[in-house]
């Protein structure tokens, strides 16, 4: 039979996490490799970059999606298992779940709002039919990339903190910044100096120096951090420095830097997603899409 899309995988899906034991994503897609009754064919059958099976590509949509709605969760890296809300929602005996369905639920409303003041900006045709081919690729680029970047947030938030630092680490150095890796390993986590948390070269010569702050952080980070980064900035006589959080800063901490002298740039855990995803750090591509148009100027025949 045909794969499935990742919309009607979703309920089986969240019935094979019904005995609420932890699984992998690929016991979950042999599960629904077996449930379908896919060939071997079907199971290795490639999306049209070659990079992934279609099945898998599929299934891990649908994790995602269920996620977002908190129908499951992951306890452990690598693992999932359904919650208490995904067990209310097969007591409901549905018929189907898809994103309309997955609507009722306020995180998963969150996560799929559109970005109001872009839409505002560029404006948005209402149907389908509006749309040039380039602007449905372009919407859908938008909201792949959207749903990548809440979904590396949600990971870079549940790993230790040596991990983040690593991320930082890693992140920096792809932006160019940093030296070598060792180099910037070696400085970052290891100044312990007031709210300075490590000292980064901002280029490979070492001309320059840029001092980091980076936090894990649950709630806004205020003005009084800031002010402590600030401070020890000043006491180094260091006129450059980044903070970087997995959460978000208040309008008065963005306020205050706007102020000083020193430069100081903030990254909250929206532009830390974006980041990795600009530099590779923490994903890996897997189809790529070149759009061509036709090159009147060669069949000029002048």
């Amino acid at each position: 039979m045909p794969i499935p899309d990742y919309q009607t995988l979703m309920l089986p899906f969240l019935r094979f996490l019904s005995d609420g034991r932890e699984k992998t994503l690929r016991q979950t897609i042999e599960a629904m490799a077996d449930e379908f009754h896919l060939t071997l064919e079907e199971r290795r059958e490639l999306l049209p970059s070659g990079r992934q099976p279609i099945l898998d590509n599929r299934v891990g949509w649908a994790r995602t999606y269920l996620k977002k709605a908190v129908l499951l969760e992951s306890p452990r890296r690598g693992v999932f298992q359904i919650t208490a809300r995904g067990k209310e929602v097969l007591q409901q005996n549905p018929d189907r779940i898809d994103t309309s369905f997955l609507r009722r639920f306020s995180e998963f409303e969150e996560f799929r709002r559109p970005n109001k003041a872009e839409e505002a900006k560029v404006g948005k045709p209402d149907t389908f039919e509006e749309r040039t081919p380039e602007e449905v690729i372009e919407e859908a680029y938008q909201q792949a990339r959207q749903d990548l970047a809440a979904e590396l947030l949600a990971t870079v938030k549940g790993q230790s903190p040596a991990f983040f630092e690593r991320v930082v680490v890693d992140l920096l150095v792809a932006m160019g910044y940093g030296g070598t890796r060792r180099d910037a390993g070696q400085a970052i986590g290891k100044s312990g100096d007031g709210g300075i948390d490590g000292i980064i070269k901002e280029d490979r010569l070492g001309l320059d120096v840029v001092y980091v702050q980076a936090k894990r952080w649950e709630g806004v980070v205020g003005s009084p951090e800031v002010h402590k980064f600030a401070g020890a900035l000043a006491g180094k006589h260091a006129q450059k420095g980044v903070f970087i959080t997995t959460s978000h800063f208040s309008a008065t901490a963005h306020q205050f830097v706007s102020q000083i002298g020193s430069k100081i740039i903030l990254i909250d855990g929206d532009a830390l997603a974006q980041l990795m995803i600009d530099y590779g750090v923490g994903v890996t591509p897997i189809a790529r899409y070149e759009i061509k148009r036709l090159d009147l100027d060669y069949f000029s025949e002048e």
